[in-house]
């Protein structure tokens, strides 16, 4: 999506051959407009397709999950990074490892929140090695519910996200497809 390019080219900051830093639109400072317009996209990406809710995990992906939900129509999830309290009932749960922080988490969804009938669309800020989406999906099939697709904002073509999502036979669409970073810029 070229509003999102041009975003990333303008304000993104490149960290090293491998981070690129968003947090003045994306994951500290929201930039709800742009989010909706995002969202807006996504929603028609993967309209017609039965899907009955979108899932996301805390907690850049919220906003625009958010909204994609709202143009889908449907209920927004969010996964846990951390178990709640207040979460008192029983729990799917799976492993992840962090690519940006390196450390490992536990990934939790409410059982009461998925059934074997719903049809899923994940939505992320970054796909980059592909683990968190990847306990996503693990998750909704220990449910037995179906996947739609995993829709992203940023892709790091360089890295094995993709691959490791499409080897499972997931769909994946990217609003910004980085395929290096060159110069301190994104190339897409």
């Amino acid at each position: 999506m070229k509003l999102l390019e041009e975003r990333i080219l303008q304000e993104g900051i490149v960290l090293g051959q491998d981070i690129l830093k968003v947090d003045g639109f994306i994951n500290h400072q929201v930039d709800i407009e742009l989010m909706e317009a995002l969202g807006q996209d996504m929603a028609e990406h993967f309209k017609g397709q039965g899907i009955t809710k979108v899932f996301t995990i805390e907690s850049s992906g919220i906003a625009p999950a958010l909204f994609t939900a709202r143009y889908l129509g449907v209920p927004m999830v969010i996964l846990k990074k951390q178990i709640s309290k207040n979460l008192q009932t029983e729990v799917w749960q799976t492993e992840v490892a962090s690519y940006t922080k390196d450390v490992s988490y536990e990934l939790t969804l409410a059982k009461n929140y998925i059934s074997d009938t719903d049809h899923i669309l994940i939505i992320d800020d970054f796909l980059a090695n592909g683990e968190a989406a990847t306990g996503a999906v693990r998750l909704i099939r220990k449910a037995h519910a179906t996947i739609a697709g995993v829709g992203i904002l940023i892709e790091k073509a360089f890295q094995p996200g993709r691959t490791k999502l499409e080897s499972q036979g997931i769909t994946v669409y990217a609003q910004a497809s980085i395929r290096a970073f060159e110069d301190g810029r994104a190339v897409f």
